[in-house]
């Protein structure tokens, strides 16, 4: 597989060892949009983490050149749903995901089905506990917020997620720490007066986020339409 490399950073070259090491040959590493139209060597897809204000337009590159493309830079979703129409209009193949650790993506899922199971249990009080690597400023973490999100749209009792503690029964509380070396671990908990149900998520390093991106760019090979890492993870 010939994969173009868009965005050439810390996961670009986490990307790079891990394709190589399967087997595959990256044609171009480009970290602009003026590189990406100077690009003139054939790819069977390309890898895109780059910066909000140049996604679009790399995107749109990719489309125009027939390359199908996986996209990771977060930022610009006010424009997701113009991508994509343009993707199916121009009969190209898109693929987005805010996080491509395999791991993560099927803890979401877990996530969605333990809350639905939870549904009729209201003496259990669910929260989110997030931890992270100092470097890392934002908080809560975008994959905290996703659980809720996903926690949310499954307990129609549970209205929001806040940062702050409470004792409404209709908000999630999501608990922040910012600890060194943690890479990242997310643990959702449901806790009531007799016992405690909790399910937990922890990434070891970079690399299992580089290397869903490797094997979703590998499926992604000669395909048209829009997908999302549920679609990849239901085959």
């Amino acid at each position: 597989m010939r994969i173009l490399l868009i965005g050439y950073g810390k996961m670009g070259r986490a990307i790079e060892a891990i394709a190589m090491g399967r087997g595959h040959e990256i044609v171009g590493k480009v970290d602009t949009y003026e590189e990406l139209n100077r690009f003139n060597l054939k790819a069977d897809v390309a890898i895109e983490f780059t910066q909000p204000e140049s996604a679009v337009k790399n995107i749109l590159y990719c489309f125009d050149h027939q390359i199908p493309v996986v996209c990771g830079t977060t930022g610009w979703l006010d424009q997701k749903s113009e991508i994509e129409d343009l993707c199916l209009e121009k009969k190209a193949g898109f693929f987005y995901a805010a996080n491509y650790s395999l791991g993560v993506n099927l803890f979401f899922r877990l996530t969605s089905y333990l809350a639905n199971m939870m549904r009729p249990y209201a003496d259990y009080k669910v929260s989110i506990d997030e931890t992270h690597h100092t470097q890392k400023k934002d908080a809560p973490s975008g994959t905290a917020i996703t659980l809720a999100e996903r926690i949310i749209l499954e307990q129609p009792l549970i209205k929001e997620w806040q940062s702050t503690e409470t004792q409404d029964p209709s908000s999630l509380v999501i608990r922040s720490q910012r600890i060194d070396p943690a890479p990242g671990t997310h643990t959702v908990k449901y806790q009531s007066s007799v016992d405690d149900i909790e399910i937990t998520h922890t990434a070891h390093s970079r690399e299992g986020f580089a290397q869903g991106a490797v094997l979703v760019a590998e499926w992604m090979v000669n395909r048209e339409g829009v997908y999302s890492m549920d679609d990849f993870l239901s085959l």
